[in-house]
């Protein structure tokens, strides 16, 4: 017990470092939340179901816009001091052709994607039940979105933690103070308004933060291009999976339920959900990123396995309990329900476990992702199948019921597959 608390002590003071980027950082995504519940508050429900159809698109084709090399740009950029050393180039040189690459690359493939999109609208509106100029927002949406992650990549990769912090906390400000002053001075109503703030305000982002790194177009090199690619590769893959089978609830739910109840089902699932992204990404995510990179996969994979029902309980508590905080913010037009409330606590409880489980599995490299991937494809059709449905037979209590069992399916999908290839040392695992 000594021991764990010495380790736990040494990690908590060499990432001392962490604290004030972390606090500002995490302040910002939970101003971005906050604006989130203002705006379903404001629009009301009918309203607010039409920005998370658009945001859920949105979130869907932002992998393919940025094929994961945000996560390349992570693990890259810290990485070019040696590779410059090994390579005999100059480490400033290294990072800036990074940059250049993965940027321009990153415009080109986001403005192809929104094209083809766009040329595609006959099928993928009927496909998607949305019209031409949802689809057109969506595509904008994502396109903005794939910027701002990007660039900000580049600056958390290049250690510009306290830049990077700030520019988050400023632009959710301004994205709030916008909010406020359409609703409370101009009074507007309808979701295109918001979804106009939330795209400017991703561009800002990324246009200021060229204050933290170079572009040089002339480093452009293709090599570097698909160096990149093939690194970001699996990650995509797993993006790609994961964006589907927690995305496409909403498009089900829009095609076969009132457009008032996606709203509803975004403020029980949708809210908890970026609630849950905010500690991942902006809590413990710095710190425990870089000391998974490191640690003993199986040991890991065993401990999350015994952790699972306290990680499962104590989150879908804590969503119970904060839900009264969520439901007295948005107003009347969002009706609490204890049923539906513990429905949801259940699906984030489960959502957190399967998230420690996906963090743990990426950062084990290309073995880890191809389990992951493995799982996935495993659990993926039959989640689909209970999202579907349960979602066009129960609406929104099946989509509550949906997320919970999609949940479950591939966190026992996980757990058996893990649990047989990360083995304690002395027994076979898997290479790769």
């Amino acid at each position: 017990m000594g021991a764990l608390t010495e380790r736990a002590a040494g990690l908590l003071a060499a990432h001392r470092w962490a604290a004030g980027p972390t606090l500002v950082s995490t302040v910002a995504s939970g101003t971005a939340a906050a604006t989130t519940l203002v705006i379903a508050r404001g629009v009301g429900a009918a309203a607010f179901g039409h920005f998370t159809v658009v945001l859920s698109i949105a979130l869907i084709v932002t992998v393919g816009m940025l094929m994961s090399l945000n996560s390349v740009m992570f693990q890259e950029l810290p990485r070019a001091e040696s590779a410059a050393r090994s390579a005999r180039l100059k480490a400033e040189l290294l990072k800036t052709e990074l940059v250049t690459t993965a940027l321009l690359c990153t415009l080109v493939l986001g403005a192809v994607v929104f094209a083809a999109g766009m040329l595609a609208a006959p099928l993928l509106t009927g496909a998607l039940g949305v019209d031409t100029r949802t689809l057109a927002f969506a595509l904008a949406l994502a396109l903005s979105m794939t910027l701002n992650q990007l660039t900000e990549s580049f600056l958390r990769g290049l250690k510009r933690f306290r830049l990077v912090a700030g520019l988050k906390l400023a632009v959710a400000v301004a994205y709030l103070g916008g909010a406020a002053f359409f609703l409370l001075v101009l009074g507007l109503r309808d979701a295109e308004p918001y979804l106009v703030a939330l795209i400017g305000t991703n561009l800002v982002f990324a246009l200021v933060s060229f204050a933290g790194f170079e572009v040089a177009p002339r480093t452009w090199s293709r090599a570097l291009a698909r160096s990149i690619y093939r690194h970001g590769a699996y990650v995509t893959v797993i993006g790609a999976l994961t964006a589907v089978v927690f995305g496409v609830d909403v498009i089900f739910l829009n095609h076969w339920a009132p457009r008032a109840d996606v709203g509803v089902y975004s403020v029980y699932n949708g809210f908890p959900k970026r609630l849950l992204g905010v500690v991942f990404t902006d809590g413990v995510g710095l710190v425990l990123l870089p000391t998974l990179a490191t640690s003993d996969k199986p040991a890991v994979m065993r401990r999350i396995a015994r952790l699972a029902p306290a990680v499962f309980t104590a989150t879908a508590v804590f969503a119970f309990a904060a839900s009264t905080v969520f439901f007295l913010l948005v107003g009347g037009e969002y009706p609490y329900s204890l049923g539906l409330m513990a429905l949801s606590a259940i699906g984030i409880g489960a959502h957190t476990v399967f998230n420690l489980q996906q963090v743990a599995l990426t950062m084990d490299g290309v073995r880890g992702a191809r389990v992951l991937i493995g799982c996935l494809l495993a659990g993926t059709p039959l989640a689909l199948a209970c999202q579907a449905a349960l979602i066009a037979w129960q609406g929104l209590v099946g989509g509550l019921v949906a997320f919970a069992l999609s949940n479950l399916v591939l966190v026992a999908v996980v757990t058996a597959v893990s649990t047989r290839l990360y083995r304690p040392a002395g027994a076979s695992e898997v290479r790769g």
